[in-house]
């Protein structure tokens, strides 16, 4: 179990077993804070009575540390971990987890009580599994950690398979194998000795929420830039403390801009930024980026990744995520945690900006496409979509042929089915749904009952009357933690590169949710507020143009050099042997595809993503 995840700490490692209570605590370091033999974990408390391993970084210890200091205690050393484990001793659990501030993933054994302790940070930056299988507890950072163990024996839980065909990511508390758990995040899990695992809130994202909206912040425009712009300098410049090299990922867009920006201004010293670019042009932001770092003045570096580079991480993917993943921008988030773990031990990122500051793009498609489609009754919609879909798609091609060329838009069948199947729908939350849906569960998988979670709880719309926080409410406890974070940590942490998120102090994220929705969305222009701060640091002729997202041309790659690695996972004979599928739906999809005549890159990457995972790990 520790070497399986020395990727995450190659820099030490320890062990520590308690053979009487049956207890075993393995950790592996990648040294930031405290580089010396004081901040080895395990670690003891000074006491005796405790032993903590922990995994990220409380950007907020040194205040503690110094009220643990005022009562006479003297420290051993200067790490964050001896921090932690000092105000457990002193202050209890609970009391110091509220205070603390940054991305953690802790496990406490109390030799006194007996009883075993696991903590997630507010967000879910940091990953922690869990299991309970008969007489044994498992935990670990990542699911081949819990691999290891002779007394468990995977299986693959189906439910999460037909959630993961939807998503492209499997949806917390569910893991891939039966029994296994992904703690959520601002979770407390508490185990007793000889009872069953409890777990409780310290931070409710859903409650964060509903008290900003409740308590909304007044002031004008200027002042609450103001007050935005001070609590990210602040969060900027905490997440600087490390006693290695420090970086950070810039994009060339808002939000990377942004956390840059502010380490110049929190004045942390000459900034080392990093980025990666394609070949080809449409997925290309690095000169964007080159042009924001030339202005700021920071140490730029930069890879321009060929398709062959890239092409070279497919491979390795199941590897580093180690259940079904399948958002493709892991693979430059990959490459420029690699290139960047060249030059530093860790990177600021501008990850979470969007759930935040309502930057997504489908935010605004789903009300005004939901505010037209309302003005029509729905049986009458119903009708127009039966109509449009008895036609094929081939046979829409076929008819738009006789127009003039460019007078319509590529692939018009294809855009005509995906607009029928919208207009058959009933409410604004379907819509959402199916705007971040790939596969309908119920068709690729029959048969499959869906995990469903919070997508389908009728009291968030109660609580949440209006569509956009919903969304962003929605967003914030599924496609955040359980998509984007998780692909920065693993992509990150598979070359021992620390990501940091500084947009995603919970203070931050706090206030956001206070923020009227005139600053948020204005006259169509997404995260107002936030370009305002950006602008106080960079000229808007940098920042503004289409957003561009971090993707890469999967669509090509899947009917080129990829089609017969696809072709290979996508065999008949192979997809029947989980009994999941509906197999003729997904060759279809793969006929369609490589005849140009439909674009299935992200539903077909998804079962690609699951037949390698399946190939290395089922």
């Amino acid at each position: 179990m520790d070497v399986s995840l020395e990727h995450r700490g190659p820099d030490d490692h320890g062990i520590w077993l308690d053979a009487e209570a049956g207890v075993a605590l393995v950790h592996r370091r990648l040294s930031i804070v405290d580089l010396s033999p004081a901040g080895h974990q395990p670690m003891h408390s000074a006491d005796g009575r405790f032993v903590i391993v922990y995994n990220g970084e409380v950007y907020s210890h040194l205040p503690i540390r110094a009220e643990i200091e005022a009562t006479g205690h003297r420290f051993r050393g200067h790490s964050d971990t001896e921090v932690l484990i000092e105000s457990f001793a002193r202050f209890g659990i609970r009391a110091t987890v509220d205070r603390l501030i940054g991305m953690f993933a802790i496990a406490i054994w109390d030799k006194q009580q007996r009883t075993l302790t696991l903590i997630r940070d507010r967000l879910g930056i940091k990953p922690i599994y869990w299991a309970k299988i008969g007489g044994l507890f498992m935990f670990g950072s990542e699911l081949k950690a819990l691999r290891q163990h002779p007394g468990w024996t995977p299986r693959i839980e189906p439910a999460a398979v037909a959630s993961f065909m939807r998503y492209n990511y499997i949806p917390a508390p569910h893991t891939i194998y039966r029994d296994v758990y992904k703690l959520e995040p601002g979770t407390i899990l508490t185990l007793e000795f000889g009872r069953e695992p409890r777990t409780e809130k310290f931070w409710d994202a859903r409650q964060v929420a509903l008290g900003g909206l409740r308590n909304p912040l007044t002031g004008d425009e200027a002042s609450l830039v103001e007050q935005l712009e001070t609590l990210l300098v602040d969060a900027v410049r905490k997440r600087t403390m490390a006693d290695v090299p420090l970086g950070a990922f810039l994009s060339g867009g808002i939000d990377s801009a942004t956390v840059v920006a502010l380490m110049k201004a929190a004045n942390v010293g000459p900034v080392k930024t990093f980025s990666i670019g394609f070949d080809e042009k449409a997925f290309n932001e690095a000169p964007h980026a080159a042009a924001i770092a030339k202005h700021l003045g920071t140490d730029h570096t930069e890879l321009i990744v060929t398709s062959r580079q890239a092409l070279e991480v497919v491979p390795k993917l199941s590897e580093i995520f180690d259940e079904p993943f399948a958002d493709s921008s892991q693979i430059p988030t990959y490459l420029v945690s690699a290139m960047t773990r060249k030059y530093v031990t860790v990177a600021l990122s501008g990850d979470g900006g969007d759930e935040l500051f309502s930057g997504y793009n489908r935010y605004q498609l789903t009300r005004h496409s939901w505010r037209m489609l309302s003005l029509v009754p729905a049986p009458l919609r119903k009708a127009v979509a039966a109509g449009l879909t008895s036609v094929s798609s081939e046979r829409w091609n076929a008819i738009f042929d006789y127009l003039p060329e460019h007078s319509y838009p590529r692939l018009p069948g294809d855009k005509i089915h995906k607009f029928a199947n919208v207009l058959g729908l009933n409410d604004a939350d379907e819509l959402y749904r199916r705007l971040i849906s790939h596969w309908d569960p119920g068709n690729i998988a029959p048969g499959v009952a869906e995990a469903r979670g919070v997508l389908w709880d009728s009291s968030v719309r109660a609580d949440f009357p209006n569509l956009l926080d919903r969304m962003q409410f929605l967003d914030s406890v599924t496609y955040l933690p359980d998509d984007i974070l998780t692909k920065v940590d693993r992509a990150s942490m598979a070359v021992a590169l620390e990501v940091r998120v500084p947009l995603l102090d919970h203070r931050v994220v706090e206030m956001a949710w206070r923020l009227p929705h005139s600053v948020k969305i204005r006259r169509g222009v997404s995260k107002w507020l936030l370009r305002q701060v950006l602008y106080r640091h960079v000229p808007r002729n940098l920042i503004e143009r289409p957003k561009m997202g971090f993707s890469v041309p999967l669509s090509e790659w899947l009917r080129g050099p990829l089609r017969q690695w696809a072709e290979n996972l996508l065999s008949e004979k192979r997809l029947r042997e989980t009994e999941l599928f509906d197999v003729a739906l997904i060759r279809r999809h793969w006929a369609e595809h490589l005849s140009r005549e439909r674009n299935w890159q992200y539903p077909l990457w998804d079962v690609l993503m699951f037949e390698a995972w399946r190939e290395r790990w089922g």
